[in-house]
């Protein structure tokens, strides 16, 4: 059993937040998508320092449960991956900006995903200089219009390289654009065009299921399924209730508690309006924490959409947000506490297991990743939690 208890970050004496990540629970949810992955690889999407938890956090306990496949984002984050994962396979997904950043790749061992002409004749050239063909993905879009060859430019590509051998793909890949709405027909549009690419590149490994694709059934997991969001809690398919695990807690400090009149308001702009006697508790956390003031309570123009702004939870009841979140600042209206049970000094849940990170980052109409990958620095980072051997 490997044991994860470590603090970093702000100073918790000090800290106006602070941030519990589960490793037992980010280790569960990895389980089950590889056990709904029925026999594909099963790789960790850590990208954006791993969804805001940090590259240094999941990484060693993805790799404790058996991952062996990562995908980042940018180079950067792949040279941090490897050097916690020496034997791992780190895919980068945005391919070679330039002709120059080759030699990173090969020196970190990092495989690079092609997603255009330009980077194919990068990496062959620099596969030239080293006088072997070095492995890399290849990257077809089939209809999110966003990277990738083209299917037709890809065809022809396979057929150019079973002549030439210039390089060496371990891996074809394409990325659903509506795997979180299961009936969308552009999924099965999809699975055809991949399937088409997949027969003429022979038998390299294929990828296409990213969270939510996991949930699309067998037509999308292929060989390796790529879960993100999901390895953190966040829900991936639309109105459909996963077992997942929350993973992130994050809570704020109340730094006062204090007593408000009916007909007075509060918060910038006077939006939030008291209709009676309000207990308000303020926390110490803002949109500088990466708390959104799009997910206040009044005073924004979201709430002509969603009338119903952010939750927190605290003295064991959810309370709304009170007007406009501001930068460094928080007020919630905790007036139907038992009395005395909020305190200064005391921490308000703003998503975890009491809030979904779901439900919070609707409110502020945005996703969980967004929420996730908007944390500051501010915070005080808890780890806790075990990966048992499985």
């Amino acid at each position: 059993m490997t044991e994860f208890n470590s603090h970093s970050g702000a100073d918790p004496r000090l800290a106006g937040g602070r941030l519990t990540i589960d490793i037992s629970a980010l280790i569960a949810n990895y389980r089950l998508l590889r056990e709904l992955s029925d026999g594909a690889r099963t790789a960790g999407v850590v990208k954006a320092n791993a969804y805001g938890l940090g590259i240094e956090t999941v990484v060693p306990a993805l790799l404790a449960a058996g991952c062996e496949d990562f995908f980042v984002a940018l180079p950067e984050e792949g040279i941090a991956v490897r050097r916690l994962a020496t034997d791992a396979r780190i895919f980068v997904l945005a391919g070679l900006f330039e002709a120059e950043a080759a030699p990173f790749y090969s020196e970190a061992r990092l495989i690079p995903v092609l997603n255009t002409q330009r980077d194919i004749a990068i990496w062959e050239a620099h596969c030239g200089t080293e006088g072997a063909a070095l492995p890399c993905a290849i990257h077809v879009d089939t209809g999110m219009n966003r990277l990738g060859l083209t299917v037709e430019r890809a065809l022809a590509y396979a057929r150019e390289n079973a002549l030439t051998r210039a390089l060496e793909p371990v891996l074809l890949m394409t990325h659903l654009a509506c795997a979180d709405e299961p009936m969308h027909p552009l999924n099965l549009k999809q699975v055809e065009a991949f399937r088409r690419v997949r027969e003429a590149y022979g038998g390299i490994e294929a990828s296409m299921a990213n969270s939510p694709g996991i949930f699309l059934g067998e037509i999308t997991r292929f060989d390796l399924t790529r879960p993100g969001i999901a390895l953190y809690g966040g829900q991936p398919v639309n109105g459909a209730s996963k077992p997942l695990r929350p993973v992130v807690t994050a809570e704020a400090r109340i730094v006062q508690v204090r007593h408000a009149r009916a007909g007075e308001s509060a918060s910038y702009g006077a939006h939030a309006m008291l209709e009676r006697g309000t207990t308000i508790a303020v926390a110490a956390v803002g949109y500088a924490d990466g708390y959104h003031r799009s997910g206040s309570g009044a005073g924004v123009p979201l709430r002509a959409a969603i009338p119903q702004g952010a939750y927190g939870f605290v003295a064991g009841r959810r309370v709304p947000v009170l007007g406009r979140v501001t930068m460094d600042l928080t007020l919630f209206d905790v007036t139907d506490c038992a009395p005395d049970t909020v305190q200064p000094g005391d921490h308000i849940e703003l998503f975890g297991p009491n809030i979904p990170i779901d439900e919070a980052a609707h409110a502020a109409g945005t996703i969980a990743y967004e929420l996730l990958t908007s944390l500051g620095h501010r915070w005080q980072r808890r780890v806790v939690g075990a990966v048992t051997d499985a």
